[in-house]
């Protein structure tokens, strides 16, 4: 099962909680043994799993790739201009797997899971592929 979903991001750099949505398929899929594939198909933003419960998790995570890979660099050569962008995707990376045990995801108890935006604001995509196991 292969679903699809749609988000506006707002910021340069944004990481949206996306574990509620993820969270409602699973439940909908009725999967109660599986995996969960959540997968960003975008070449300057990705997938995480970090902590969902102190915000300035997210803030600080931004600040420390954005120190890392900072938006201007005299050597970077990309015509878009976007290079820091693509850089952290890199790290991020564009996908993260899930264990479903008894019809839920199986996180940590302050994991969630995060569309990582780099180069916003847009309009994106992430796709979730359901494996019964």
């Amino acid at each position: 099962m292969l679903h699809t979903f749609e988000l506006s991001t707002t910021r340069r750099d944004e990481m949206r909680d996306i574990t509620r949505e993820v969270a409602a398929l699973i439940e909908k899929s009725g999967v109660q043994q599986g995996t969960a594939l959540i997968y960003c198909p975008h070449t300057t933003a990705g997938i995480a799993i970090n902590e969902n419960a102190d915000p300035d998790v997210k803030h600080d995570v931004i600040l420390r790739l954005g120190e890392v890979y900072p938006w201007e660099h005299p050597q970077y050569r990309h015509m878009e201009g976007n290079t820091a962008s693509h850089l952290k995707s890199i790290t991020t990376g564009p996908s993260q797997t899930v264990i479903i045990h008894d019809g839920k995801l199986l996180l940590g108890r302050w994991q969630g899971l995060y569309f990582c935006e780099f180069d916003g604001p847009r309009r994106r995509q992430y796709h979730v592929k359901i494996m019964k196991g």
